[in-house]
């Protein structure tokens, strides 16, 4: 199978979806890959490194989807991009279909077949190939949480561990799943007051026992979010629904009763935004006001730090790559149920349950077009 490796070109986003060691791997098992020129040099990794792990350089992603057979992303297609992708064509990244339906309804006429790294699942309905840019994402959050809590970024001019005889920062996190474990670790580690907030009993078992002694693990509910977002100094949004839209946990009425400049980071803005006054920004223009409130909502976070991001994607993705090369699609998701929960939309039919919901789209379920 000839596999695709295409440049980013979403808005500041620096990372790729393969290291010249996964290309090796690639090569190592008889498929060719082709790399689009300058594919890797936002992440420190140059045409050369490729080309010596065995790439063909390439130099327009016109002909990456012209010739591979799986063409491979870090980010979502771009709409310069939806004419590019060819019927029966696989196209393997992070799609969050769920958050737009210009997006889901551009695949669909393409009938290329679109696995998505964000629902293939693991072990204990685990999330493997959302699990790295989770942690990235998540210890990120607090950098910029203690970041634009500082006066000359907007915030309320506060440090986020206090000093001696000074109180810390009050951190609130919604979510206990990867994203909120990191976050709050992180928040802790710098010496903030950090509310870590989850639905699930045995989850916040597990985490009282785990985070530190100023992590104070609670169970969510409407009430305790609206009294404990007038404490908090920085709100870390980090809920996450599987392939579905994520719910929105702080209302425009809420900003009302928050201290002036206190910050919202809202890591599932991929999901469209756990936030009602959320809407995506870029590494370049990452916050707005409303309300007084400073809202950070960056979609493609782990771009700023791209060595580390596609260093630890790599790591993730190249397993399934690797086996879809191998084996194709439709008998690697007939064997693999892990996988078949990572197509979401094949030959213009709607595949993933969340998706369609998203948007009253008909569902169909993939076993029916493995055939």
């Amino acid at each position: 199978m000839i596999v695709g490796i295409l440049k980013e070109i979403k808005a500041e986003e620096n990372r790729v979806c393969m290291t010249p060691a996964g290309v090796e791997m690639m090569k190592s098992h008889g498929h060719p890959v082709l790399v689009e020129r300058s594919a890797g040099t936002g992440s420190g990794f140059s045409d050369d490194a490729y080309i010596q792990a065995g790439a063909e350089i390439v130099a327009s992603p016109a002909e990456i989807y012209a010739r591979a057979d799986m063409v491979m992303h870090v980010k979502e297609p771009q709409p310069t991009e939806y004419d590019l992708i060819r019927a029966g064509q696989i196209v393997f990244t992070y799609f969050h279909f769920a958050a737009s339906e210009p997006l889901t309804q551009a695949f669909i006429r393409t009938n290329a077949v679109a696995i998505a790294y964000e629902t293939i699942t693991g072990p204990g309905n685990s999330l493997p190939l959302l699990t790295p840019m989770s942690e990235v994402a998540g210890r990120m959050a607090a950098q910029q949480a203690a970041k634009y809590v500082e006066r000359s970024m907007g915030g309320r001019g506060i440090l986020l561990g206090g000093v001696p005889g000074v109180p810390p920062a009050t951190v609130l996190v919604l979510g206990g799943g990867v994203v909120g474990t990191h976050a709050a670790q992180m928040a802790c580690g710098l010496g903030a007051k950090v509310y870590l907030l989850d639905t699930s009993l045995p989850r916040l078992r597990h985490l009282s026992e785990v985070m530190p002694r100023n992590c104070f693990p609670m169970m969510s509910s409407p009430a305790l979010i609206r009294e404990l977002a007038q404490e908090a100094d920085a709100v870390i949004g980090a809920v996450l629904l599987h392939g579905a839209k994520a719910p929105k946990l702080i209302t425009r009425e809420m900003l009302k009763t928050m201290k002036q400049g206190a910050v919202l980071v809202d890591v599932a803005i991929d999901q469209g935004g756990c936030f009602e006054t959320s809407r995506p920004t870029t590494h370049g223009a990452p916050t707005y006001l409303v309300d007084g409130i400073l809202h950070y909502c960056v979609a493609n976070m782990p771009g700023a730090v791209p060595l580390t991001s596609t260093m630890a994607l790599t790591n993730a993705t190249l397993p399934f790559a690797l086996a879809i090369a191998d084996k194709g699609w439709k008998q690697l998701a007939q064997e693999d149920e892990c996988v078949r929960e990572g197509i979401n939309i094949a030959y213009g039919k709607v595949t993933y349950k969340g998706v369609a919901e998203a948007f009253g789209l008909e569902y169909t379920p993939p076993e029916a077009l493995l055939g």
